[in-house]
């Protein structure tokens, strides 16, 4: 069986395209070695977003601190017979040197605008680039996807169900964690709690029920071993559930252990006002009622419109996987190189030149404008790209915590105004500009371009 101890796709050097390893053996049998600027960035939205929520800079920080080539790695790659000996040599002692700017996770981002900001020699940074994008989108889309469910509940706690049907075991970590960073109460998934220090969440299954004789025996079990518990009622007869749980508490009395019922099927909005209607008539109106089942955005909106007397979701597949808008339009791409402005002209694909900050504009605590710009100019609004990263090491006190992240998200997208955090596509898009220098630069090299031979 072969060696896979050291093929961690996070931690390996080789978590890379196999160009992005040509390109830097080309870079260097061409003495290819200056500072290179690429940014990472999306060029439009899906229809049904009007802002995406940045995140997985921490993971990408993590990989670029520790980046490093085993043995093993070279002794894989020499069997491939695309690699010189003194690139391979060269390859083996690297590390990471370079720096990198970003905004804060949490941030919402629009497109064009450089999400991260890698200054690097350029075959450093051109062989982090399947990283990079692989991290910052995945936990980019589903942020977004979770800020939306969060916006939906108008309050009430969304708790992140989807690590059995998230599309691999990392991917669910990955979406626990950036459902919290956008504004989930917790997760299901016990390693996501350990690994990132959120809160975690969760009962029983159907199957704990189906397990005895008598469903009344299955609550008090269950009650009694874990005080303040949520019961699951829908597994036989819905209402019949609630009954058994209002006949439960008359004979437990005072000490009747349970904070709270799931209701895991059917009309959710229907059965969860008969429930509270039960509930409060056998005066347990402090007992709560949590919601689940295929639940997205849109379905948690139609329930809170209605008035529904459910006091939490819990949210799997949609939010995991992002199901209406798994992908966004994102690139790496060089804009500078020793020092000159780099572009590309193909249709609908060109590329600003050079280093560039988004400067954000707000008033009266809500946003109003981004600005994207070289990055030597001056503009209103606060710049959004801060450095995270120099010389290969992370910038500790630039770089935010999950629970600062959290709060920032929460922030940002309350100074967000309504109309552009509706659910509903089509809505009308935040102003993003471009400075004129930026836009100036572009033309020129675009001419320079045109007449080189």
């Amino acid at each position: 069986m072969a060696d896979n101890l050291g093929d961690d796709p996070q931690r390996s050097a080789l978590f890379t395209d196999l160009y992005e390893l040509t390109m830097a053996q080309a870079y260097g049998a061409e003495a290819f070695a200056a500072t290179a600027v690429f940014e990472l960035f999306f060029r439009k939205l899906p229809a049904t977003r009007q802002y995406v929520v940045a995140a997985g800079l921490d993971d990408v920080l993590n990989y670029l601190e520790n980046f490093h080539v085993t043995d093993n790695d070279i002794a894989y790659l020499a069997k491939k017979a695309l690699f010189s000996r003194n690139f391979l040599q060269w390859f083996r002692e690297l590390r990471f040197t370079g720096d990198v700017w970003a905004v804060p996770e949490g941030t919402p981002v629009f497109p064009n605008e450089p999400v991260v900001q890698v200054v690097a020699p350029i075959a450093e940074a051109q062989l982090i680039e399947t990283l990079v994008l692989n991290q910052i989108h995945f936990q980019s889309v589903v942020a977004t996807k979770a800020a939306r469910i969060v916006r939906a509940a108008e309050g009430r706690a969304i708790v992140d169900f989807g690590s059995r049907r998230a599309h691999s075991a990392e991917a669910a970590m990955k979406a626990a964690r950036v459902s919290y960073l956008a504004g989930a109460a917790g997760t299901s998934l016990v390693l996501a709690g350990k690994r990132y220090g959120i809160p975690i969440f969760g009962t029983m299954a159907h199957s704990y029920i189906q397990a005895h004789d008598d469903e009344t025996d299955a609550f008090r079990a269950f009650a009694t071993i874990f005080p303040h518990t949520t019961l699951l009622v829908d597994t036989y007869d819905t209402l019949d559930g609630v009954r058994k749980v209002i006949q439960l508490s008359r004979q437990m009395g005072e000490n009747f252990p349970v904070s709270a019922i799931r209701l895991d099927s059917g009309d959710l909005a229907d059965l969860a006002n008969r429930a509270r209607s039960m509930l409060d008539e056998a005066g347990l109106n402090k007992i709560g009622i949590f919601a689940s089942s295929e639940l997205d955005e849109f379905a948690i909106q139609k329930l809170v419109r209605a008035d529904a007397p459910i006091d939490g979701f819990g949210v799997g597949t949609s939010m995991a996987v992002s199901s209406d808008a798994p992908t966004l339009d994102m690139a790496y791409k060089l804009v500078e190189y020793s020092g000159k402005g780099r572009t590309k002209l193909s249709p609908h694909k060109f590329i600003y030149p050079g280093r560039k900050q988004v400067f954000r504009e707000t008033e009266s605590g809500q946003m109003i404008r981004d600005t994207i710009a070289r990055a030597d100019e001056t503009r209103p609004g606060a710049p959004q790209l801060i450095r995270v990263m120099r010389g290969g090491r992370r910038i500790s006190e630039n770089c935010a915590t999950l629970n600062e992240a959290r709060d920032l998200a929460r922030r940002q997208l309350d100074a967000l105004p309504n109309e552009y955090r509706q659910l509903e596509p089509g809505g009308a898009a935040y102003p993003v500009t471009i400075s004129d220098a930026l836009s100036d630069d572009l033309e020129t090299l675009r001419g320079e371009l045109k007449h080189r031979p």
